[in-house]
């Protein structure tokens, strides 16, 4: 079995495409108006349902969070210390909310964690060095 994506149910898709798509860089894969998107970001899968058309589809109904889903993150990797202080304030600037604003942390990994426009947490993170070199 492989990971084949990685989906998300939103209530507002509108916004939450321009957010992933302007934002953090995911190319979207279809039209924006259909109820299901796909987009892509460096080759993984990445979906956002719509929350009544996902409901329909399973005929039940569920509760979402409101405010701040700490029950996952998503993960981003950038190649420089640098571009996660920018990337964190070009999120900010475009509709995130600040969970931890960049820090160098003791174990040289700098950070920072944001939420999206529905409150879904997503780290922007660097080692300073290039991706294919971070786990060596």
């Amino acid at each position: 079995m492989r990971l084949d994506g990685y989906g998300l149910f939103v209530n507002d898709m509108p916004t939450m495409i321009r957010f992933y798509r302007d934002v953090l860089g995911f190319a979207i894969k279809e039209d924006e108006n259909t109820s299901n998107v796909y987009l892509v970001k460096d080759g993984t899968l990445f979906l956002l349902y719509g929350r009544e058309d996902f409901e329909k589809l399973t005929s039940k109904k569920y509760a979402y969070l409101k405010g701040v889903n700490a029950h996952s993150e998503m993960a981003l990797y950038v190649d420089t210390f640098e571009e996660v202080d920018v990337e964190y304030q070009n999120a900010i600037q475009n509709g995130a909310s600040s969970l931890l604003e960049p820090t160098t942390e003791p174990w040289e990994q700098r950070t920072c964690f944001i939420a999206d426009p529905e409150g879904n947490v997503i780290e922007i993170g660097s080692w300073n060095k290039p991706y294919a070199e971070k786990d060596l």
